[in-house]
């Protein structure tokens, strides 16, 4: 695909936040689009298609060999000792056929109370041809994006388990191409994530259940550039937070629901005076996005802009005369994204998911249907996802995902021999 501006694309790519609004009017109201960009947004794809049939739901879910995305603490409660999969996704094959999302992670559980984790992302957009104002061919390059983290998580109560792990990321889009004249280089940055997990057994009517809660604080770390000399963008910080419920109906069937929140703690782009408008104290602005009307400013650091992410919004329906109305508050609400999901099962063996994923028309409008089904042979396992957007048209339509998962446990023998 040949482009003029690859920063531009990528940006529209990466954040697939394909949103058909702008400054017009949505629900009856004047409502501004205020949509939130960040760095290697690919981190926030949900890369198995457990979770991609679950509505991107999967941070309370019950534990899986895919919990490396979405919460690394419930390694401690699987049932296996260790175990990998591998995961692939044919990525916006509305827009182009060579954007791909591939997935390999895997654990090991020990001592009943620790486990280790580790994983592999990697994103390929294809292939980039760069050109000149002429139109004329100025450079060739492939590029890619990927992360490798490793994770650590521990058994803390007898119901709740804490997790650690450590994420090295690399964006590689430009293979050093100077565009006007600016050299590039390749984006790197260090990150961390926190979670937390809490799962209790009970009955209800005397049918086995399961309640579960998790929460992570996802890829806390350094801001990426990819020039010496541009302000370096935020990493697509998250915070995500939700329960899940099953209930075993019989010896064969069992139904599980999910409920997820998630929310990016970056700074929330402030809406600035144009140029010629006359600010408050008299000046009159000598240049358009220099001097902030409403919001606060976004180049803080990473520590700030997580604590000031929930109060920094402009307001989308800001009046002159009450710039602290209470359209602030609207603002940080419609940044939280809804996931729900609900996942039956058979005799241990089948599965038929379906799940539903909410972002605001302001955000990114975001909206889409999941569904997906997955097969168990004892060690084996092999699930697939499909998206189904409520917009027609949508870049994400007919998105697939694709994973392979085994599970192993040590021989009872050898663990007794042990001991």
């Amino acid at each position: 695909m040949k482009i003029l501006f690859f920063f531009v694309v990528y940006l529209s790519i990466l954040n697939y936040n394909f949103s058909q609004i702008s400054n017009q009017q949505l629900n009856g109201r004047e409502d501004i689009a205020n949509v939130i960009t960040t760095a290697v947004p690919f981190l926030t794809i949900a890369p198995d298609s457990r979770a991609g049939a679950l509505g991107d739901a999967g941070v309370g879910t019950t534990p899986d060999v895919n919990s490396q995305h979405h919460n690394p603490a419930k390694y401690t409660f699987i049932k296996k000792n260790y175990g990998f999969a591998i995961s692939y996704s044919p990525w916006l094959r509305q827009l182009v056929n060579d954007i791909n999302l591939a997935y390999i992670t895997g654990f090991y559980k020990f001592a009943n109370t620790q486990s280790i984790s580790a994983s592999l992302r990697y994103f390929s957009l294809g292939d980039i041809t760069f050109t000149n104002m002429q139109g004329e061919v100025t450079g060739q390059h492939k590029p890619n994006e990927f992360a490798i983290d490793i994770a650590y998580s521990r058994l803390l109560f007898p119901h709740f388990s804490l997790a650690v792990a450590v994420r090295y990321i690399n964006s590689n889009l430009t293979g050093g191409y100077s565009g006007g004249g600016v050299p590039t280089h390749v984006g790197q940055a260090v990150a961390s994530d926190i979670a937390f997990f809490y799962t209790r057994s009970f009955e209800i009517k005397k049918k086995p259940s399961e309640f579960c809660f998790g929460t992570n604080f996802s890829n806390i770390g350094s801001k990426m550039s990819y020039t010496d000399n541009s302000i370096k963008d935020f990493l697509p910080m998250m915070l995500r937070l939700g329960p899940s419920m099953k209930i075993n109906i019989d010896d064969y069937n069992s139904l599980l629901g999910t409920f997820e929140f998630s929310k990016l703690l970056v700074p929330t782009p402030p809406i600035y005076y144009t140029q010629g408008d006359t600010m408050p104290n008299g000046q009159v602005a000598d240049a358009s996005g220099k001097y902030i009307k409403y919001g606060k400013d976004p180049n803080i650091s990473v520590p700030v802009a997580i604590f000031q992410s929930f109060w920094d919004a402009p307001g989308v329906q800001m009046d002159p005369l009450n710039p602290n109305d209470r359209s602030r508050f609207k603002e940080e609400l419609r940044e939280i994204n809804y996931s729900i999901g609900l996942e039956y099962t058979y005799a241990n063996q089948f599965t038929l998911r379906t799940g539903y994923f909410y972002e605001h028309p302001t955000k990114g409008n975001r909206k889409f249907f999941t569904v997906g089904a997955g097969l168990k042979l004892k060690i084996f396992s092999i699930d697939f996802s499909y998206l189904i957007p409520v917009h027609q048209n949508h870049p994400l339509a007919n998105t697939l995902r694709f994973t392979l998962m085994f599970n192993f446990e040590f021989d009872k023998e050898k663990q007794i021999e042990n001991k």
